[in-house]
């Protein structure tokens, strides 16, 4: 273990800072006692984030997962952008000056 000293003569041992990964749909740890039986995680395709298995959207199957493997967030996202009007007025743009 390295070791740092302080500005005043105090010794302390350097720890490296661990971040924790979260999923980003349902805000929970990617840790093994989590994702053990439950398939684990995947990087989705989209946002390329770590998400759960069970967080990925599902198929054409509710137990098989849609590919490219996507996550529920960015899913609903994009089912929302195509719902989405293309045309934000229906009056006609005035031509000429």
């Amino acid at each position: 273990m390295n070791i740092l000293r302080n500005g005043g003569g105090d010794w302390e041992p350097m720890l490296l800072g661990i971040e924790p990964r979260n999923c980003k749909v349902c805000n929970q740890g990617l840790y093994r006692d989590k994702t053990m039986l439950r398939g684990g995680w995947s990087r989705c395709a989209v946002c390329d984030e770590f998400v759960h298995y069970s967080c990925l959207a599902s198929g054409k199957f509710s137990f098989l997962k849609q590919r490219p493997r996507i996550c529920k967030t960015c899913k609903t996202a994009a089912e929302q952008a195509k719902q989405a009007p293309s045309s934000p007025s229906s009056q006609p743009a005035p031509v000429g000056s």
